[in-house]
């Protein structure tokens, strides 16, 4: 299906690994261009700017510390001066870490919601001179939230507070045309889980598929597919929504 994205713009954080890295290939292979950030140096970054000079397009990997407010204004200006304005942005990076709650460090806590909660704020409101009726913010939540699980409390607290950051823009900017929208992942595959021990990673494989309806992870593909669907004129009276991408997760 022709989705219509030809010559759209898009801005994405954290997009050159797991789902990320999957939102950034779709969207190119749909002829947007696409302006995505990394924090650190990997063999990634290389990668992926290889795979979107060969797709085509007007494409821009830059590197940015999202949890530096300076950092954060210089990536959103650099990449408004690229693309002139966004029909689209996704925000992908996120923290996460595993530590009982007794023994969460405060540096931790701030750590993860500064990533994932101030971050994508401070996306938004810098991206919102660039904005336009009929453009499209997407956030990337989790399941978790609905869930709870141990350990991840403070990275549930960051998705939880993502989804009400959602609902209450969606409403305050409706009346511009702009939509807000949250995509809630499952367990998704990606490089984190390929690098585990054999035997762990088929253990995670096995449980987890176990949980889910379909019997399966999901891939970065088929979360990318949501939000494309979400970039389209496809989904342009679904504002304020939590899109399940989960595979009917228990």
């Amino acid at each position: 299906m022709n989705l219509a994205l030809e010559g759209k713009k898009a801005l994405v954080t954290g997009g050159t690994r797991g789902v990320g890295r999957g939102i950034v290939l779709a969207l190119a292979r749909a002829g947007v261009d696409v302006v995505t950030c990394y924090q650190q140096e990997s063999e990634y970054v290389g990668s992926l700017e290889r795979e979107l000079k060969e797709i085509g397009g007007n494409h821009l990997v830059l590197r940015a510390d999202l949890t530096d407010p300076q950092q954060v204004a210089a990536f959103i200006a650099r990449a408004g001066e690229a693309l002139g304005h966004f029909d689209l942005v996704v925000n992908n990076a996120g923290a996460i870490s595993h530590i009982p709650y007794a023994e969460l460090p405060l540096e931790e806590f701030q750590r993860v919601f500064t990533t994932n909660v101030t971050a994508a704020h401070l996306v938004i409101q810098h991206s919102l001179p660039l904005l336009r009726a009929g453009s499209s913010v997407v956030s990337i939540g989790s399941k978790a939230v609905d869930a709870g699980i141990p350990l991840r409390s403070h990275y549930t607290a960051t998705k939880a507070a993502l989804a009400g950051l959602n609902r209450s823009l969606a409403k305050e900017f409706g009346a511009k045309g702009i939509r807000f929208n949250l995509v809630s992942l499952g367990v998704v595959e990606t490089e984190n889980l390929f690098k585990l021990p054999e035997d762990q990673q088929k253990l995670m494989v096995e449980r987890y598929s176990a949980k889910t309806a379909l019997g399966r992870l999901g891939t970065p593909q088929e979360v990318a597919g949501a939000v494309l669907w979400l970039a389209s004129d496809l989904s342009r009276y679904v504002t304020g929504s939590t899109v399940s991408v989960d595979g009917g997760i228990s």
